[in-house]
């Protein structure tokens, strides 16, 4: 009679070829869990440096698709990613390179590192892109592009370089039934985007009086298949001045368009796309979150949750505002918003200014605190208060100046120190602040596992203003690196390794020259 052994096989007695396969399947967190399992998991894990450097991306918050391209190796990525984080943590760049601009910025914007200049003598939008030329020497030039433009009746662009797209806002004809023209256009070639579903599109079509249809003021902004368009004060075609809301799948005819119409005594001031089917809206006393549904083949809108901004003292309001745009390639990763705030009153001359910060996710999360205590909001529903959200969640700064300009890339913003113009009326150079809020570093930080001696933890520190009527809350804790160095320029942007400047040269009294700076953190 055979006798049949039973042979058990440990976990550790696949081979390693077989042990670092499923340990890729791993969540990066239960990745690293599972190197508290033992000795031999741990060193598994760590010899393999595809299974490192998942955990160091997620440890960074970097965004994939900043990264390195999948030709160079993953221990080389590993290596570029590392050095990038320590020059960001000592606020020193590697290369500087500076290119003149011989272009007069006005209405300019920055999307993915590239600056869009509306030309209206030339009747174009000029896309200047600084390029790497050489590798060895670190020289730059730039990558120049245009866009046709009819300057009479120009009002507005958005553009997205990930989508190779550029959406034209133009005053439609006189006569015509709609505000505006869009038109969705190809960055690179100047002709009419080949995933856009029609060449041109009518804003507002019989929504509003042709013959009294002057709206002070329009927002756009691109993200992903859908473009948006914020109307303020426009009058209806049956009577009434409204603010307008469209939003459009630019790639599809059967869910092409929605709109959304708010009464002007709701104050509504600014819209900035979340995902793909969340945004939000500003008013002066809320913030609202939306959905964006398809339902049997047509885009509804609908309301779900409402948020209220913190309590202002008699006669201060809101006045003004902004969001800063979520970059669509990094829609999926979770990252900062910053929300920019004028605080103005009749009785005061001069306006205080402030940015509060709140993760991305975490505006997602309190769709449900929401809908738990109150339902799916209404219009007259009522808002989760701010002790319940902004105190904890969110971290208040006041700006000096409306030239503050904070940008944002994942955990990590950047801004440059105090105002551009001095008290005497004089230029002035600026030191470049980086914040990061990225949690898993303020924890390392916190115990003692990092030895920067260039950063500082702030934790626990808000506003102290006299404007607002319940506190604010003790924020979100980061780590600040302040520059050695101070920086004459007017504005900037941030990618994942580098700062773009629009520097300034004084050359006479009357003669200032611009150009852009290029500093690289890797």
């Amino acid at each position: 009679m055979n006798q049949v052994r039973n042979i058990a096989i440990k976990f550790m007695d696949f081979p390693a070829e077989i042990l670092l396969t499923i340990l890729g399947h791993l969540d990066v967190y239960e990745l690293v869990r599972a190197r508290k399992i033992c000795n031999d998991i741990r060193q598994l894990v760590d010899s393999s440096s595809e299974l490192q450097y998942l955990i160091d991306v997620r440890y960074f918050n970097a965004i994939p698709a900043s990264l390195p391209g999948c030709n160079i190796a993953v221990a080389t990525r590993r290596q570029l990613l590392q050095k990038s984080e320590t020059a960001w943590q000592k606020a020193e760049y590697s290369e500087r390179n500076s290119i003149p601009m011989s272009y007069s910025p006005d209405d300019y914007r920055w999307s993915c590192g590239i600056l869009g200049i509306p030309v209206k003598s030339l009747e174009q939008i000029k896309f200047v892109q600084p390029t790497l030329s050489d590798s060895d020497t670190h020289t730059t030039n730039l990558r120049q592009r245009s866009c046709k433009i009819d300057s009479t009746a120009f009002e507005g662009y958005s553009f997205s370089p990930a989508q190779d797209l550029v959406a034209i806002l133009s005053r439609a004809a006189r006569g015509e039934s709609h505000a505006y023209d869009v038109t969705f256009r190809s960055l690179s070639e100047d002709k009419i985007h080949p995933d856009a579903a029609s060449p041109l599109v009518k804003a507002l079509d019989n929504q509003i009086d042709p013959e009294l249809f002057n709206s002070p003021y329009t927002q756009t902004m691109i993200f992903g298949d859908y473009y948006g368009l914020f109307c303020k004060y426009a009058h209806k075609a049956d009577g009434g001045l409204v603010d307008f809301l469209q939003i459009w799948n630019w790639k599809s005819k059967d869910t092409f368009q929605c709109l959304e119409i708010f009464d002007v005594d709701c104050g509504t001031i600014n819209f900035s796309f979340l995902t793909n089917d969340r945004f939000l809206v500003a008013s002066a006393k809320e913030l609202m979150l939306f959905s964006l549904n398809i339902v049997d083949s047509v885009n509804t809108i609908r309301l779900i949750a409402k948020f209220s901004f913190p309590a202002l003292r008699d006669p201060f309001v809101f006045h003004y505002i902004a969001f800063n745009p979520i970059p669509f390639h990094a829609s999926t990763h979770n990252q900062l918003i910053a929300i920019n705030m004028c605080v103005s009153t009749p009785t005061n001359t001069e306006s205080p200014y402030f940015t509060f910060y709140i993760e991305r996710n975490t505006i997602l999360k309190l769709e449900s605190t929401y809908i738990s205590r109150y339902g799916e909001a209404s219009r007259d529903s009522p808002n989760l208060p701010w002790s319940a959200w902004g105190s904890k969640y969110t971290q208040f700064f006041e700006n000096s100046h409306s030239s503050c300009v904070h940008r944002i890339f994942g955990f990590r913003t950047a801004d440059l120190i105090g105002d551009l113009i001095s008290r005497e009326r004089e230029l002035q150079p600026r030191q470049l602040r980086i914040r990061d809020f990225n949690p898993h570093r303020v924890m390392d930080f916190k115990a003692g596992n990092t030895t920067e001696l260039h950063q500082r933890l702030v934790e626990g520190e808000t506003p102290n203003s006299a404007l607002f009527l319940e506190p604010l809350g003790p924020g979100l804790p980061y780590l600040e690196t302040i520059s050695q160095e101070k920086f004459l320029a007017s504005d900037m942007t941030m990618e994942a390794n580098r700062i773009m400047l629009l520097s300034l040269k004084v050359e006479d009294s009357h003669n200032v020259s611009q150009s852009i700076d290029i500093l690289d953190f890797e």
